[in-house]
């Protein structure tokens, strides 16, 4: 089941959205207004976010331009307004489509089918001979498994989705620990501790991209820093 985020100020148009989607294997969150939005954003992992302009306060415009800097999930603009300039703005600004209010259902439902068709999930990520596999839930180096623990898969995992981006320890803690825990610092860093030590051990130079940003965090990088 495809997990959707709907973002509008208006109840009767996430209602209506709901009631389009949920028959065809959707799961909907509704979110009124942006901070809402970027919260069940920061707190769970959807597939594709249908998103309206047109919202008190922080506006659709605006909002995503913020996912769009903490995540490159699909985002399909909703919007009452055909001008062309606030089309090419929206996509611009990093949404991926747009559908203009009244819709067609069917319409509706095949812009976001063939948008998560090209956005289908990364099970899988290999990079020089490491690969992180989330259906078997293993790591390999050229083939051979290299043991971790489920936070350490997790946390390897999530940076290697993601290079180039700095997660600060508290964001860590959030994404792999989640909100309520009491896990300090000091735990992700023995955890980092681990699966440097674990991948090491395998011949991987993990070194030269599991890289500590000090005093913030860390990310994973591509080609070797200097």
């Amino acid at each position: 089941m495809r997990k959707v985020l709907l973002v509008d100020d208006e109840k009767r148009m996430l209602d209506l959205l709901a009631l389009y989607l949920q028959p065809h294997n959707y799961e909907c969150m509704k979110a009124s207004d942006a901070n809402e939005a970027l919260q069940l954003l920061e707190e769970k992992s959807f597939d594709l976010v249908l998103l309206d302009i047109m919202m008190p306060g922080m506006d659709g415009w605006e909002l995503c331009k913020e996912i769009r800097n903490m995540s490159d999930i699909p985002i399909i603009m909703v919007t009452a307004r055909e001008q062309k300039a606030d089309i090419i703005k929206g996509l611009k600004l990093g949404a991926d489509d747009y559908i203009i209010k009244p819709f067609n259902e069917d319409e509706l439902l095949a812009r976001m089918e063939a948008l998560l068709r090209r956005q289908a999930p990364t099970h899988a990520i290999e990079w020089n001979g490491l690969r992180w596999d989330e259906i078997k839930y293993e790591l390999t180096y050229q083939g051979r498994s290299i043991k971790l623990t489920p936070k350490e898969f997790a946390m390897i995992g999530l940076l290697m989705k993601n290079p180039n981006q700095v997660f600060e320890r508290e964001r860590l803690i959030e994404l792999i620990w989640g909100f309520e825990s009491e896990t300090g610092g000091r735990t992700v860093d023995s955890h980092v501790r681990n699966i440097r030590d674990k991948i090491r051990q395998s011949g991987f130079p993990i070194d030269d991209h599991f890289i500590t940003v000090w005093g913030i965090g860390y990310k994973w990088i591509h080609a070797p820093h200097g």
